[in-house]
């Protein structure tokens, strides 16, 4: 349990989705923690698990599906380096040269952690968000998760850093 944190909850599981509205379109889907900052209440993520769709398979083009969860609202897809980004996730298709559907490819960073870590990363404020965009599919794609965590209750100053934090690292 991190330091100036009172848990208020057992282990909650939250399942979301994202849709692109069309093919290779930046999308982001909000998603409600419905948490209470009247009692300076936090979210510690200590799971993520992120199921993306398969690229298209096209003959001579690289095709993929990124998918991304973030503290914060983003207007492109954001790398796991931002801090906002607690969890990304693509599946690529290199087809380029190929006469066939080519080689698919999968990149996975920040889900499980290991066990020597308490938790992935507190959300303070309301909600997370889930981005998702394909580059060269035929179709629109999509992306679901499950963030496992629980609620807190944070001391007044570690609830006020959290939050200025979070809102600053958008």
């Amino acid at each position: 349990m991190p330091k100036g944190l009172k848990q208020s909850s057992s282990l909650i599981i939250i399942g979301a989705s994202v849709i692109e509205s069309a093919p290779n379109t930046f999308t982001e889907s909000r998603v409600d923690l419905q948490l209470n900052p009247l009692d300076n209440e936090v979210f510690v993520v200590t799971g993520i698990d992120m199921d993306v769709d398969a690229p298209d398979a096209i003959a001579g083009t690289n095709t993929a599906q990124v998918m991304a969860l973030t503290t914060t609202s983003q207007t492109t897809l954001p790398g796991l380096a931002k801090t906002a980004c607690l969890a990304r996730k693509s599946l690529r298709i290199r087809a380029a040269g190929f006469v066939d559907g080519g080689v698919g490819f999968q990149e996975a960073a920040g889900d499980t952690p290991p066990a020597t870590l308490d938790y992935i990363g507190i959300i303070a404020t309301n909600d997370f968000f889930l981005q998702t965009q394909g580059t060269n599919n035929a179709g629109a794609g999509s992306g679901a998760v499950k963030v496992y965590g629980y609620r807190a209750r944070a001391e007044a100053s570690v609830y006020a850093a959290l939050v200025q934090s979070e809102v600053l690292s958008s």
